[in-house]
């Protein structure tokens, strides 16, 4: 298994590590939010652009990139749309999708980008090249509030998200039973320890997926996802007791 090295972080050694996300709508709630971020034991800080009201006028989201850059220093820095498709709050086409993550790119101004696996298997590609042209590393994601896939499924979206060059690979799913729970521990310990190359990040959302937040070391995650003041996703938990629980298996 390999890790992935993002400034002074190495995600897939080790314990896992912690993303919080920036999840403001208006420049002042965004650098507000990331200040408060710089005080707190984050590992890697998540913007979510499509809570940006200006995220369509790109003048503005580069310059709001460049002061969140300079605010969170040495903290990796991960911009991710999340397409309404995918429980995001902006709807987006495809092409404009890969168009605008491209050029977030170009910035310099970004360690990791997540791509979501499903907007075309030519595209996340293109994404994949230019992120790794400059040198920025690649989530690639899917998302599904409704349900839990198939056991069987869960580890053929990991197995492509490999295929397509994802440094890190990212699923998140919605459970209708605590059985559900258990189909995605289990699809991770098994991607884990037969397909694996790169790091895994995987959950189950809402309260009773709370647990795979906590042990993903256990079967294989390498990155989970806490909330410092407001929750990006249902189930997260705060990023103080998050760390405690996951030093406390960590050390065990």
């Amino acid at each position: 298994m390999n890790y992935v090295k993002v400034k002074n972080i190495r995600i897939g050694e080790g314990m896992p590590k912690i993303c919080v996300s920036v999840t403001g709508k208006t420049d002042s709630e965004i650098l507000e939010q990331a200040k408060h971020l710089k005080g707190t034991k984050v590992d890697v800080v998540e913007w979510r652009i499509d809570w940006y009201d200006d995220v369509f006028e790109i003048e503005k989201l580069v310059n709001i990139l460049s002061d969140l850059r300079a605010i969170l220093s040495e903290i990796p820095l991960l911009v991710t749309f999340r397409t309404s498709v995918e429980g995001g709050e902006k709807a987006i086409d495809y092409k404009d999708y890969a168009s605008l993550n491209k050029q977030l790119i170009n910035t310099g101004n970004v360690d990791l980008v997540d791509i979501e696996l499903f907007s075309g298997d030519e595209s996340v590609k293109d994404v994949v090249k230019t992120a790794h042209e400059k040198g920025v590393k690649v989530v690639i994601s899917n998302h599904d509030f409704n349900k839990t896939p198939a056991h069987e499924e869960i580890i053929t979206r990991l197995c492509k998200m490999q295929e397509l060059g994802g440094d890190l690979l990212k699923i998140a799913v919605m459970p209708n039973s605590k059985k559900d729970v258990l189909t995605v521990l289990s699809a991770t310990e098994e991607m884990y320890t037969k397909h694996a190359s790169q790091p895994l990040i995987t959950m189950s959302m809402s309260k009773d997926g709370t647990i795979s937040r906590l042990c993903g070391e256990v079967f294989g995650s390498a990155l989970t996802f806490g909330a410092a003041k407001k929750a990006s996703a249902p189930g997260q938990i705060g990023v103080d007791d998050l760390r405690t629980v996951l030093e406390i298996i960590h050390n065990c």
